[in-house]
């Protein structure tokens, strides 16, 4: 089985390539446009591997995708490629409808036909599985959690075009027969996360004994999901999903943004020994909050785990120390991205300091 793999170079897309490489035997082609998250170095493994390939192309490039699926010959893609982070949409949106839009139509678009050349088993074992977020379905008061029905209200610029797409995916099933599954996901972390994001920034911030900027009143609540068991699932789907369905996936982790934070800061006083001045705890200031922040975040995976039998290998407990000792453990590579231009600047709020970083 030789899976195609879009954004393999980010994050989530990486983690995915590491687990299916570690714990199948299908082969993978990770095609990706390398962006400012994007990271070769955490598949760098796997480069002489005869079981990857790689393949630097823009999902909005038409042409290339072609060139991609008619070399290549994939039997599944698993769509992951996209813009993420919200406060980036905020500032430049049309960069998140060009690529999680257009790029996302682009991409069903050649997918279909190359499905439709396909004959008798390779046809029928084809498979779609496009990957997306919760945060389409808006946002929770204190009770209930986001179900596979829960009516789309994104809020956000990024949020939206991620429903679009989903919307997208649905269309090209019903309208065309492209055998597609697509999943919505929970708040993901881990190792070799872009440190735009909420527990790698906060935990390089804490261990540089710098202050702990903290949205609002940091009661905002997210439900989070270790990578590794992101990844597991996201295989799950893929190959015993059934077609047109779409499944939540969630670490049945939820925890207020402070709490996440002060968490980390007693680990890394753990870990890397306590500050001069006194607990990392004391770094925390709280900053004018996201415009259109969703209060919280929860996802209902029983459909996932009753038809599918996934559960989640990770606590939070657990995962937040093997993600913290991570961080800690690879100090050259958050370095380097910060000698390439990312020093923790903020976006999505317009009179905002330079010095104030973003999370997500």
């Amino acid at each position: 089985m030789r899976i195609l793999v879009t954004g393999g170079a980010g994050f989530i897309g990486s983690a995915f390539i590491r687990w299916v490489l570690a714990n199948t035997r299908a082969s993978v082609v990770n095609l990706d446009k390398l962006t400012y998250a994007a990271d070769l170095e955490s598949l760098a493994r796997f480069a002489e591997d005869p079981r990857y390939a790689f393949e630097r192309v823009d999902i909005c490039d038409e042409a290339e995708l072609r060139r991609v699926f008619a070399a290549h010959r994939p039997a599944a893609v698993v769509h992951l490629a996209a813009e993420t982070h919200v406060d980036r949409s905020i500032d430049g949106p049309m960069a998140f409808v060009q690529t999680n839009v257009v790029g996302t139509v682009t991409l069903l678009r050649v997918a279909l036909d190359h499905w439709r050349g396909l004959e008798g088993a390779e046809k029928d074992g084809f498979r779609f599985h496009h990957v997306s977020t919760d945060e389409v379905f808006g946002t929770l008061d204190d009770e209930g959690r986001f179900s596979e029905t829960t009516p789309y209200a994104p809020n956000s610029p990024y949020s939206a075009s991620k429903a679009a797409s989903d919307h997208f995916v649905r269309a090209w099933h019903e309208t065309y027969g492209l055998p597609t599954v697509a999943s919505n996901c929970s708040n993901n972390y881990g190792p070799w996360q872009f440190p735009e994001k909420l527990i790698p920034l906060m935990t390089l911030k804490a261990l540089q004994g710098q202050r702990l900027p903290v949205y609002g009143s940091g009661l905002n609540v997210r439900d989070w999901l270790y990578v590794d068991d992101h990844a597991s699932a996201l295989w799950t789907i893929l190959t015993k999903g059934r077609l047109g369905e779409s499944y939540n996936v969630g670490g049945d982790s939820e925890r207020r943004n402070i709490d996440v934070v002060n968490a980390i800061c007693d680990l890394v006083d753990e870990m890397a020994g306590p500050l001069p001045g006194g607990p990392r705890r004391t770094l925390v200031t709280h900053v004018t909050d996201r415009p259109g922040h969703d209060h919280r975040y929860a996802i209902d995976a029983t459909k996932l785990q009753t038809e599918l039998g996934w559960r989640p290998s990770e606590t939070f407990e657990t995962g937040i120390r093997r993600t913290v000792a991570w961080y800690l453990d690879n100090r050259a590579w958050w370095e380097r991205l910060s000698a390439n231009g990312y020093s923790g600047q903020r976006f999505g709020v317009a009179a905002a300091p330079a010095a104030e970083p973003t999370h997500g």
